[in-house]
């Protein structure tokens, strides 16, 4: 199969015009000693055309169709056909043309198995050549279609996530709003503005690749006063930042989910609030979050919110990040940890 990639066709010329000026360096300048046994006769002529030849015709037929559907038995076959291609040519070149040009025959009455035998030598190095040459480009082309597909299944991943991520936070919401006009309580309207703020959040920032550490925190906390309206209280959650650097950037809904958590699963109260803390300098986020667990409630990793975290840290902060989650049955806390770069 043929990868195309980014490598353009004039890119490999470049790479082809490349290696004959190298092949030409070290076999004539490096090396002047070997380049005087060639010295440029008919038959030198005649064997760089053949070469040439040879290998262009393994370059660009043989190679292709081995590797449409690889098979090592496809190879040698490819190789074998290449050899027969060289000693054809050149006896057709050295042993008929040059004969009937200028009377001269590379080879003085050869039997057949002699001449056969003695260009497995001499066709091994356009045939080598060239396989190394198509191999190098083929894997170049392959790497560079292979970063693409994983770029493309991140990106596509990603889209995912988020499209799963958006939905929960506005059913969460929506279920908070219904229940205070369900007890027709005096604060849904204030509960719909908190609403359009998180819809605000959700339908533009959460669009973009990344986002200001500050438009995170704003979104967090109208949830959290989402929430508040909902308990009919204020206070039970203990919201704390330091922010050394406010031009930090991250994916959204990075840290939202924790918090999401504790409020689902937490025992909040004015005595016992909800402890949510964020640290962020140049070098490094720390985002914590501990509650005390309800009677009938349940803290785990689960849901799609924390289980769209996890994913996503995988994706956007490879081998640098941590998350650590500790359920002692009494309380529970988490811990994100994540390398800036």
């Amino acid at each position: 199969m043929q990868y195309t990639g980014t490598l353009s066709r004039k890119a490999e010329l470049l790479i082809h015009g490349i290696f004959w000026i190298l092949t030409g360096y070290f076999t004539f300048v490096k090396n002047p000693f070997y380049a005087q046994l060639y010295i440029p006769d008919l038959f030198y002529l005649t064997y760089l055309v053949v070469f040439i030849c040879t290998f262009y015709f393994h370059y660009f037929i043989v190679m292709k169709q081995v590797f449409k559907s690889f098979r090592w038995s496809k190879m040698l076959a490819g190789l074998f056909i290449s050899y027969l291609f060289f000693t054809g040519l050149r006896w057709l070149t050295e042993q008929v043309m040059t004969d009937i040009l200028f009377n001269r025959q590379n080879y003085t009455d050869p039997t057949f198995l002699n001449y056969m035998f003695d260009n497995m030598h001499y066709s091994s190095m356009p045939i080598i050549f060239s396989s190394f040459l198509w191999l190098g480009i083929y894997f170049i082309r392959l790497s560079a279609h292979n970063k693409a597909i994983l770029e493309e299944s991140k990106n596509m991943e990603i889209k995912f996530l988020k499209a799963q991520i958006n939905p929960h936070f506005v059913f969460n919401t929506l279920n908070n709003i219904y229940s205070m006009v369900y007890f027709q309580s005096d604060k849904s309207l204030t509960a719909i503005e908190k609403l359009s703020q998180v819809m605000r959040f959700t339908t533009y920032e959460s669009q973009k690749e990344k986002i200001n550490l500050l438009d995170e925190i704003s979104y967090i906390k109208a949830y959290i006063e989402l929430e508040e309206l909902r308990h009919h209280e204020t206070g039970f959650v203990n919201f704390v930042s330091d922010i050394e650097n406010e031009y930090i950037e991250i994916p959204p809904y990075m840290l939202s989910p924790l918090v999401e958590n504790a409020l689902k699963h937490g025992a909040a109260s004015a005595e016992n609030p909800i402890e949510i803390s964020i640290t962020a300098s140049k070098e490094k986020l720390i985002f914590k979050t501990a509650n005390e667990i309800g009677t009938q409630k349940k803290d785990k990793l689960g849901g799609i919110g924390l289980e769209n975290l996890k994913k996503r840290l995988e994706i956007h902060y490879p081998d640098a990040h941590r998350l650590v989650l500790t359920n002692d049955k009494k309380r529970f806390t988490t811990e994100l940890l994540i390398t800036l770069r």
